[in-house]
This record gives C-alpha cells, sequence and structure tokens, in this order.
C-alpha cells in the first residue's frame, strides 16, 4: 500500500511544550497554570497566522488531561451563524465521555457573525465547570468587547527571521536534506511569520531538488532578485544615474524575477543599509552583502534616508495595480524619484 503523505508542518508540529518555538512567554504561562490548577474557562489565543494558536490549544487540551474524544475544534470561518452556536450551547451541557474537561477550539474566532457572537456570549458567561473555551483568531479586533473581557487573553508573537531560519535548518536535517543557511533565511523570510508557510516553502523546494537544495533554487523558485542587482540598482539611484537604473530593472525581469518582490527587496536594501548608517546591528550572514549595505549607507546618506523609505513604500501600490506592467510600473517610480530630487 502506497504510504500516505504527510505535509512537513504536520510532521513537524508539536506535540509537547517542550517542542513548542518561539513562544516562552506562552508556555510558561500555560504551564503555570495548569501546574497550579488554575485553569481559565474561556481563553482569546491570538496572534499572526501560523504562529502555533491551534496546536498549543491542542497541547493545553492534552495537558489538562483531554482524550481526543473531548476535543472538539469548530472551524468559525464556515461554522459563524447563530444556529451553530445553539448548537454548541446545548452541547457544552453534557459531560464528558473520559476526561476531567470538555475542550472547545474555535479557530477563526473573529468570523463569527454579530448574532453568533452574542449567542456565544451567554455560554461564556455561566459555563459549565466542565467546559474550557479557547478562542483563537488573527484579528481580535473584530471580536465584540464583551467576549473579549470574559476570556484570558493569551498573545502570540512572530517568529523572528531568525527563529524561523532555525526551524527551517532543524526540519531540513530530520529529513536528510542539504540546505545552507542563507537559503534558510530566505526561506524565513518569505514564510513572513509563519512556521506553516515557512515548511510549505521548504516542501515544495525540496520536491524540485531532491536531497541537495542549491541557493539558485531557492531564489528562482521564490522569484527572489538577484542581490548585486538590487545593489545596483540602489547605487544607480544614489548617483541618480537613470540609466543604471534601467538596465537593472531590465536584468532582473530578464531573470524572471517577481516585480513586486524586487521592490520590496529594493526598499529593504536602503531599511538595512540606513540602519547600518546609524549604528543598528542586523543579521545577515552574507558577509557581502553587509558590505554592501555598509558601503551605500556612508556614502550615501542623503538617500539612504527615511524620506526615500518613506516615497517609495507611498508608489508601492502602483506595483499592485498590474501584474503585467508592474515592471513599468517600477521603473516610472524610480526615475520619477530620480527627477524630483
Amino acid at each position: 500500500m502506497k504510504e500516505h503523505h504527510v505535509a512537513l508542518y504536520r510532521k513537524y508540529r508539536p506535540n509537547t511544550f517542550a517542542e513548542v518555538v518561539g513562544q516562552a512567554q506562552v508556555v510558561e504561562l500555560l504551564q503555570s497554570a495548569i501546574k497550579q490548577k488554575k485553569i481559565s474557562h474561556a481563553y482569546l489565543f491570538s496572534g499572526g497566522r501560523g504562529t502555533g494558536k491551534t496546536t498549543v490549544a491542542r497541547i493545553v487540551a492534552r495537558d489538562i488531561g483531554c482524550n481526543d474524544e473531548d476535543i472538539i475544534e469548530i472551524d468559525a470561518a464556515s461554522n459563524r451563524g447563530i444556529e451553530e452556536i445553539r448548537e454548541l450551547r446545548e452541547a457544552v451541557r453534557t459531560a464528558p465521555f473520559s476526561s476531567p474537561y470538555k475542550i472547545y477550539i474555535l479557530d477563526e474566532a473573529h468570523m463569527l457573525t454579530k448574532e453568533a457572537a452574542n449567542a456565544l456570549l451567554k455560554t461564556l458567561e455561566e459555563p459549565p465547570s466542565h467546559v474550557v473555551f479557547i478562542l483563537a483568531t488573527t484579528d481580535p479586533s473584530k471580536l465584540p468587547q464583551t467576549i473579549l473581557s470574559r476570556t484570558q487573553r493569551v498573545q502570540f508573537v512572530e517568529p523572528s527571521i531568525a527563529t524561523l531560519s532555525k526551524q527551517i535548518l532543524h526540519v531540513a536535517k530530520e529529513e536528510g536534506v542539504t540546505l545552507s543557511e542563507i537559503s534558510a533565511d530566505l526561506i524565513a523570510r518569505h514564510g513572513k511569520g509563519s512556521y506553516r508557510d515557512a515548511l510549505g516553502i521548504l516542501e515544495q523546494v525540496m520536491s524540485l531538488s531532491g536531497k541537495t537544495i542549491k541557493e539558485e533554487t531557492v531564489a528562482s523558485f521564490l522569484g527572489e532578485p538577484a542581490s548585486a542587482t538590487i545593489i545596483a540598482i540602489i547605487e544607480a539611484l544614489c548617483e541618480k544615474n537613470a540609466s543604471g537604473v534601467a538596465k537593472g530593472i531590465k536584468m532582473l525581469h530578464e531573470d524572471g524575477a517577481d516585480a513586486l518582490r524586487s521592490y520590496d527587496e529594493l526598499i529593504n536594501g536602503i531599511r538595512q543599509s540606513l540602519l547600518v548608517r546609524v549604528g543598528e546591528k542586523i543579521e545577515i550572514r552574507d558577509k557581502e552583502l553587509l558590505q554592501a549595505y555598509e558601503h551605500l549607507g556612508t556614502t550615501y546618506p542623503h538617500t539612504i534616508a527615511s524620506k526615500t523609505l518613506l516615497e517609495l513604500l507611498k508608489e508601492r501600490h502602483l506595483l499592485e495595480v498590474s501584474s503585467a506592467h508592474a515592471y513599468t510600473a517600477m521603473m516610472a517610480i524610480l526615475l520619477s524619484f530620480i527627477e524630483g530630487n
């Protein structure tokens, strides 16, 4: 029988608090509550997507002695109406099958309708002693204040690039895959603070490369612009060299780099150069790239400035108007910047 494929983010999903990465404060808070038997009747787990909210909710359930049959997960995005919540209110009255508690994990809780949220509120106000609610959300501001006030807030932080990169390297090693630290950093940046997304990218790259993943393969897959080309464009911008800017943009286009991604890397390059100029330490493994940032920051202090960042960020939306003309928009923005400065 053919073995069923398990996605990397599922395969390496933490099963215990000890395996949770990058959420030390959350782990300490919850472990302390469980140890002291001070379990709240309702928690609100808030934080970015892919930061481990649902995973930690399952760990909490197991640590307080719940068997799978007494852990009920509900996707509020598809069960958001008042009828579903009324059914939940009826169900919570029944005792657990074989556990001290019944745990209700309500994912994407902010998707509940106003009527459903009000119906849920009545249960949160007077919950049965055997029930614990864990509401998970990426946008707590969309939940009524009445619900927020009746839950214990637990904030999940977005992992740093270094934390994500370390996890990516760990998973790659466990899978017998050779991956450089620079490639792991690149995947981590594209993961945008999500363990799930970062491991999803790693899995896709692995399917292309096998057991040895080359840096150029990762960059190509992600539509990542060549660093040398980005640096050349920034320097041309600083020198008001319109021809150099146009040449660099043409190179990016011919290399198949994503236009919006290239523009973001341009902004990031100016940002990093500015941070180096003002004395901030930046985490970059590529020493040549760090030297390039140092050169830009010290040589062109007039252009490597917050004003430049603000001007370029203000025009970023123009690249999103049409993917077919994104590079045209990029060139227009940069040449207009040269003309106006």
